[in-house]
């Protein structure tokens, strides 16, 4: 049995909503998470008989963080469709206490995506010491012209589910937008797959995206606020459609992709349970100022900015823990109700909160370590320790 005492440990209440317990230590293997115990009882008859203890530091010990929306880091990108970039991509990741990931796609030509794909199932066979690969999330080519943002427009295509079925393993949600979907068949078989069916990228208005959550069966919205028609009080627009239904809505808290405010009021209209933070990284996070690359696109990084030559803003250059400090400094969210987001909220968005996304009994061992200013110390997946990172 391993340890971690001296933590403040973020745990489920017992009304599920996450809480800030101390005093506490938790016990853990490569089986997963034991349990809690309190730390005299520790003291006094366990810590001699365990094989490895952590002495958190005061930090927060925390349930590792899920990155479900990330194109790349560290010089690595999905569509680079090589076991080296994923490699990278998961060695890198923990450091910013992320445990497991989607490696997302864009808009390429379809057999650079299918490769891309492919690179993916193997991934997810693959142990390796680093964030788990749980699948993909495909963004795009199923995506609207007028929205496309920095995807290449040459690349899109009409949303064809005989395009997923081969991937069906390997796609966990995909990105589309619901005005270019031509039969609602494509929404229903994406459902019997388990692939959950994302609106984004989209000129939609708002009784088009509220059909495709509340008839379709779509549940959530790809960068809320980004490549998606704004709210107006005549028009509320799928940004009116995201607030308006019960669909999950993902959120680069960067502080470039939504100001402050809008942060605010996503978290304030959405709730605690609904918004989960992402990073949408390029390769260019964790590299610095410079050029760099997007889907064959030269891409230019300044500070938290990226780029395409024309000014278009291509993704963001943040870590997840970078993401969360910001939304506790703009919201003023709770610690606990913020770290939901980045854990409990994708997974049960996933439909695998039974085995992640809470320090409770029987779970994966996938813990993060980080304190107030979300600077992570240690990160431990599947009971291997991989820190300290400082």
């Amino acid at each position: 049995m391993k340890a971690i005492r001296n933590g403040r440990c973020i745990v489920p209440g017992a009304a599920g909503a996450f809480e800030v317990v101390d005093g506490q230590v938790l016990l853990y293997d490569a089986d997963g998470i034991a349990g809690l115990m309190p730390e005299a009882d520790f003291a006094a008859g366990v810590a001699i008989a365990a094989e490895e203890v952590i002495d958190a530091g005061g930090r927060y010990v925390a349930p590792g963080f899920l990155n479900v929306h990330i194109h790349g880091c560290k010089g690595a990108d999905t569509m680079d469709a090589t076991a080296a970039a994923l490699g990278a991509m998961q060695a890198f990741l923990p450091r910013t206490g992320v445990t497991a990931f989607l490696p997302t796609t864009m808009t390429c030509a379809w057999q650079e995506i299918a490769a891309a794909l492919t690179a993916v199932r193997t991934a997810m066979q693959t142990p390796r010491a680093g964030a788990q690969v749980l699948g993909a999330h495909m963004e795009g080519p199923f995506i609207s012209p007028a929205k496309k943002g920095s995807q290449a427009e040459e690349n899109i295509l009409r949303a064809d589910y005989a395009r997923l079925a081969p991937f069906a393993d390997v796609v966990r949600i995909v990105t589309v937008a619901p005005e270019e979907v031509r039969d609602a068949a494509f929404f229903a078989a994406c459902r019997r797959a388990g692939i959950r069916v994302s609106i984004g990228h989209t000129a939609a208005d708002y009784e088009t995206a509220c059909r495709a959550v509340r008839a379709y069966g779509a549940s959530r919205f790809t960068h809320l606020y980004d490549a998606m028609q704004g709210f107006h009080h005549r028009a509320p627009g799928v940004v009116g459609a995201a607030f308006d239904t019960d669909a999950y809505v993902e959120l680069i808290a960067d502080n470039v992709h939504a100001c402050p405010m809008a942060q605010r009021l996503a978290y304030r209209v959405k709730g605690k349970d609904r918004v989960i933070l992402i990073t949408d990284a390029l390769r260019a996070c964790g590299m610095g100022d410079g050029p760099s690359e997007l889907g064959g696109q030269q891409v230019f990084v300044k500070g938290e900015l990226a780029t395409l030559a024309d000014g278009t803003i291509a993704g963001s250059v943040a870590t997840m823990n970078r993401c969360l400090r910001l939304f506790l400094e703009n919201t003023g969210a709770s610690i606990a109700d913020a770290v939901a987001m980045v854990t409990k909220n994708p997974a049960e968005d996933l439909g695998i909160y039974g085995e992640r996304g809470s320090l409770t009994p029987g779970k994966r061992a996938d813990i993060t370590i980080f304190d107030e200013q979300i600077a992570v110390y240690d990160t431990i997946i599947g009971g291997r320790r991989l820190g300290p990172f400082a």
